[in-house]
Formats: structure tokens, C-alpha cells, sequence
């Protein structure tokens, strides 16, 4: 039987339109965190900017904390490659359930800093029973673990931007994957933790599920594809990929002339050509997922939109759902100036400079300030 054959302008235009990118969507933050596999939200004003602008009907940042604070139908949560993230509270059950079924790595501690399975164990279950039905910051939670633990889970031992943390807080992220912990609303200034009260989904049940929705909002991808946006091992990855292959839950194609893989009965792509300006902020998901990468950041955006290789460390311009410049916002009061430094031709037409200009307007109008836009060098660094 001959395979379907995918061209990377297929693949684009199919993943712009299912996540609100090629138009922006009739929906809600919450459906648009699960189209999109959740919003990078280590800088929080990223995922809003991530979430809003795929959405219709002007929706801006207000719209997105009312969904994470007053809702709830959003979660702040690590979510993949033990970041922290926007999902949908109705898939954290599949979340947990497939995060913590992936296989741990070597921990990057020290020796005399790491903890055990069982230590850790016992953390994640002092973590359960401190946040039942409580909000802690961080040093409370610390101050609940210890009593619970002993005093080694409170050990200064942990590297951590020029200061030293709790031995325990190397597995907080497992905690969350373990569906024992997630963010509350801020006390002040401090971040606050409580339980999400939820059952994590059936492991193999939940993977089997998330490959599905990733192969739907960014297939055909491969296993290292997937493996790489969840920072899990590769030949794991392979083994699970071909269960799902045995089972016929995936089937495979042939994209940009090498294997790669659809979810099962979901091998329909359109041929017209991807469109559209679009202002992508730090480790927007569509830059992180999107594979292979030396097609999304072609030729000198590759050298120039990427940190060492690595995605998401500079906001970028899409054109046509691929990588044609980068951008920076300074806010100053309600003013936010918007800096795009285009690499190669792709905004040089006079119709790509409008849809440019219709696009930072739209940041102004998501961030709730005015947009000014500047086209020119931007001279700042990576993540700044």
C-alpha cells in the first residue's frame, strides 16, 4: 500500500489552522491550551500572549487570568519537559498520568545533593498531604515537608540562580506530574501551591492519548520529534511509537521524503499555502513543537532565531507558519514598543509590512497598552 506523502507547506498550514494561528479561533483560552498542548508560562505574560492572541473577538490578557484565577478552567502547572505551563484543568488527569509515566533521566545534581526514589516518594507524598485544601508559599511548603520528611529535604544544597534551595525542590516538578501540586493565585508578591485534586489517568492509557493530540496538532512527526518536546529518552519514545503502530493507533506517512507518523485516520492535509504574519512570544508552543526544525527556522533564521540550536529563547516573526525574523516588546506605561528584525525577503512586500502592523497593533491590544512598531536591529540578547 502506497503512504500518503506530506509536504512541509501541508504539515504548516494544517498545524496553523488547528491551533488558531492561520485565523484566530471561536473558542476559549482553556480549548485553545488543549489545541496547542498547553502555553509555556515560566514567563507568565508569554502564555497570555500565546493564548490570546490565537482567540477571536479581541480577547486579551484579562481574558486568559480570568480563565487560570477565577474560572479555573486553566491551570499553572509543569507541564512538558518539567516547565512550567497553562493547561486545561479537564486534561489534567491526562496530563499527570502521562507525564509521570515517562521514564526520569539522569538527575543533573550532584552526587551529594540527588535523592533517592525513596526519598523522593516521600517528598511527593509530604507534598500531597501538606497542600490538601491549603495554599503554602514556598517556605511553608518547605517548613510542612521537613516535619513531615526530616530535616535533610530542607538541606541548602540545590544551585540556584546565585542562591541555594532545598534539597526538595529538585523533584517539585515530579510532584506536579504526580498530580500532588499546582500553582494557587499569588499572595502578594509570593507564589502560592495547593492540590489540583485530581486522579492522574492510567499510564499507558494516558501516552497512548498524548501522542494522539500531538500528532494531531503537529504531525507527521517522528518519535525523536516527540521525544524532544517532552525532554524524554529517544529510544523510549521509539518503543512507544512502535506499540502504538502495533496497535494501529498511528499510521505512517512519508514527510518531506523520510517516515514519519499521523494519528490513526487522520492522514487528511490541505494543499493551499500557509499564510499570515504572526508575533510568536519566548517558547510559544507552535516554535517549540513544530518539527524538523531546520525547515520552521530555514536558512539564516536558524543561526540567528535560535539559542545553540534551541527554540523559544527569542520571540519570533512567522510568515507563511515559518520562522522570517525575530521581535522584541518594551513596555513603557501603556506605550510598547515593538522592535522586528526581519531575516531574509518574506517582509519586504507591502502586504506582509501591513499584516505586520495589523499584528503588533493586536500585541498592544492583548497586553492592554499601545503598540508601536519598529523595524530594525533588535539588540537584545536571548530571554531577555
Amino acid at each position: 500500500m502506497t503512504k500518503r506523502s506530506v509536504t512541509w507547506t501541508q504539515a504548516s498550514a494544517r498545524r496553523l489552522a488547528r491551533q488558531g494561528l492561520a485565523a484566530p479561533a471561536k473558542s476559549s483560552p482553556a480549548r485553545i491550551a488543549a489545541a496547542m498542548l498547553g502555553a509555556h508560562a515560566q514567563v507568565l505574560s508569554a502564555a497570555e500572549l500565546s493564548l490570546a492572541l490565537r482567540l477571536d473577538g479581541g480577547a486579551t490578557r484579562a481574558d486568559v487570568r480570568e480563565a487560570l484565577w477565577s474560572e479555573g478552567s486553566l491551570v499553572k502547572t509543569y507541564g512538558p519537559r518539567g516547565t512550567v505551563h497553562l493547561l486545561p484543568a479537564a486534561d489534567l488527569p491526562l496530563w499527570t498520568g502521562a507525564l509521570s509515566a515517562i521514564p526520569a533521566g539522569p538527575s543533573p545534581q550532584p552526587a551529594d545533593v540527588r535523592m533517592t526514589a525513596e526519598q523522593t516518594d516521600q517528598v511527593v507524598a509530604a507534598i500531597g498531604d501538606a497542600l490538601a485544601g491549603a495554599e503554602l508559599t514556598i517556605d511553608e511548603l518547605t517548613e510542612a515537608i521537613v516535619a513531615r520528611t526530616g530535616s535533610w529535604a530542607g538541606d541548602r544544597v540545590m544551585d540556584a540562580f546565585q542562591d541555594k534551595w532545598p534539597r526538595w525542590r529538585q523533584v517539585m516538578h515530579r510532584a506536579a506530574h504526580r498530580g500532588v501540586l499546582r500553582f494557587a493565585p499569588n499572595r502578594g508578591r509570593k507564589a502560592t501551591y495547593t492540590s489540583p485534586g485530581i486522579t492522574p489517568m492510567d499510564g499507558p492509557a494516558a501516552l497512548a492519548a498524548l501522542v494522539d493530540r500531538y500528532l494531531r496538532a503537529y504531525g507527521p512527526a517522528t518519535p525523536q520529534h516527540f521525544a524532544k518536546w517532552l525532554a524524554a529518552p529517544r529510544g523510549w519514545a521509539a518503543d512507544l511509537f512502535a506499540s502504538l503502530a502495533d496497535g494501529a493507533r498511528i499510521e505512517e506517512v512519508v514527510f518531506e521524503g523520510s517516515p514519519a507518523w499521523v494519528a490513526a485516520g487522520d492522514a487528511g492535509f490541505p494543499d493551499e499555502l500557509p499564510q499570515g504574519v504572526r508575533l510568536l512570544p519566548y517558547f510559544d508552543a507552535y516554535a517549540i513543537a513544530s518539527q524538523p526544525r531546520e525547515l520552521l527556522f530555514p536558512g539564516a533564521a536558524y543561526e540567528r532565531a535560535l539559542a545553540g540550536g534551541q527554540a523559544g529563547n527569542f520571540p519570533v516573526v512567522l510568515v507563511g507558519g515559518t520562522v522570517a525574523g525575530v521581535w522584541h516588546q518594551r513596555r513603557s506605561g501603556r506605550r510598547i514598543t515593538v522592535t522586528v528584525e526581519p531575516i531574509g525577503d518574506a517582509l519586504k512586500t507591502a502586504a506582509s509590512r501591513r499584516e505586520l502592523e495589523q499584528q503588533a497593533d493586536r500585541v498592544g491590544e492583548i497586553l492592554q497598552g499601545q503598540a508601536e512598531l519598529t523595524v530594525g536591529r533588535v539588540t537584545v540578547g536571548a530571554h531577555a
